[in-house]
């Protein structure tokens, strides 16, 4: 036996299309080695007793900005760490650190700032790279986006942009911007997804688009067109086109706030688990209480209230991001739209994970996988997340050192 050897037992295994009741899964060296239906035979693992409780792929959060006080674009290391403590104390093991609209030097400095914490160790999830969200945005669909830098693409600036880090791996667009599909294209070229968000685009823009790289749609509903009337002809917007193509990804800010019951469950009817990522959008007031605080830079950022759960404009007109933990929206759309909890867990974890190609190794509990692993009750409160098989977060406050004196009973 390996001192990294762990099995993990009396626990509702989720897969991604069954639950496995009194299960055990068995780590080795921080990877996922058996997932079995009663008796591991690995007698001599170290023992984290699950008490009957589920037991979950790690949450992928594919679009956040903060939490815990701290936003990515603080301009400090230490941010991102927060950032990364924060959400793994409520499941999320691998998010994608998003950076807003801003300038062209802001955005830059983000990236690096981004790049030398990722060469070092951080307690906390883990980063998959950076989603740019901006700042190539329709003016009318801006949301709490800062209109001081909204902008059309420009390749003397986008190029400089991604020529000074090789850690981006999402650019959110409103694709009827002029230049916005040959700037889709590059983007796929170089292996990053392109995005639609913030954007008055109509059907015909969004097939173009579509066929141009983008295929994920930023939190739907959220900051973009519906149907339309122009010269008293209706059109269909980005909503009604994200249901019309089939392979069309989109994501959900699905704290309660941001969408109802009925549209949490007509984007399920239609789009289902598997194109359906949940997503925070969660900004520094995240696990924080309400009341002022700023979205995006603290020294350069939007002023917003946080109340009802969730951050607004200080006219309260818009939202500007949310307040959401991951296990929030597990836990909302299990209760209030009736989602069944293993496609709700697969919205937080398979499908991100697929979306952003890294289905190969996380996402969920098969053999090989890493063994991101997340423990809640049934009220989807977290009781433990692992990272590579090593906690990083216990409701007990133990550590993966603890596992060696003695058998953890959850």
């Amino acid at each position: 036996m390996s001192k990294n050897d762990i099995k993990i037992i009396n626990g509702h295994i989720i897969t991604p299309y069954r639950v496995i009741k009194n299960g055990e899964l068995f780590i080795r060296n921080g990877k996922i080695e058996a997932v079995c239906e009663g008796k591991a035979d690995m007698e001599d693992a170290q023992i984290i007793d699950a008490n009957g409780h589920y037991i979950a792929p790690g949450f992928i959060d594919i679009h956040v900005h903060g939490g815990g006080g701290s936003d990515f674009m603080d301009g400090s290391t230490d941010a991102f760490v927060q950032v990364a403590e924060t959400h793994a104390r409520y499941g999320t093991t691998a998010m994608l650190p998003t950076i807003l609209t801003s300038t062209k030097a802001e955005i830059i400095r983000s990236l690096a700032l981004y790049d030398q914490v990722v060469a070092s160790t951080v307690r906390g999830s883990r980063f998959l790279g950076v989603h740019i969200e901006g700042p190539y945005f329709s003016m009318q669909q801006r949301g709490a986006q800062d209109p001081r830098y909204i902008r059309d693409p420009d390749p003397a600036e986008y190029f400089e942009i991604l020529e000074s880090s090789p850690s981006i791996k999402r650019w959110s667009v409103a694709p009827e911007k002029e230049g916005a599909l040959p700037f889709g294209q590059l983007l796929r070229e170089r292996g990053i997804l392109p995005s639609i968000a913030h954007s008055d685009a109509l059907y015909n823009d969004v097939v173009h688009a579509f066929e141009n790289g983008y295929s994920l749609v930023t939190h739907l509903y959220s900051a973009m067109s519906g149907v339309t009337r122009r010269n008293a002809f209706r059109y269909g917007g980005i909503i009604e086109s994200a249901y019309l193509i089939d392979e069309m990804d989109v994501e959900i800010i699905a704290d309660g706030r941001h969408l109802p019951p009925e549209l949490l469950k007509l984007v399920y009817k239609i789009k289902g688990a598997d194109r359906t990522a949940l997503i925070t959008d969660a900004m520094r007031a995240a696990a924080m209480p309400e009341g002022r605080s700023i979205l995006g830079s603290a020294t350069n950022g939007m002023d917003v209230l946080v109340e009802d759960g969730v951050a607004k404009l200080p006219d309260r007109s818009a939202f500007a991001g949310s307040t959401a933990t991951a296990d929030r929206l597990v836990r909302t759309i299990t209760e209030v739209a009736d989602i069944p909890l293993i496609d709700a867990v697969r919205m937080m974890t398979a499908t991100p994970a697929r979306i952003l190609g890294v289905d190969s190794y996380m996402g969920s509990l098969v053999p090989g996988n890493d063994a991101d692993i997340v423990i809640f009750d049934q009220g989807v409160n977290i009781m433990m997340t692992l990272i590579k098989g090593r906690i990083v977060y216990d409701r007990d406050e133990r550590t993966s050192t603890d596992i060696t004196k003695e058998k953890i009973t959850i």
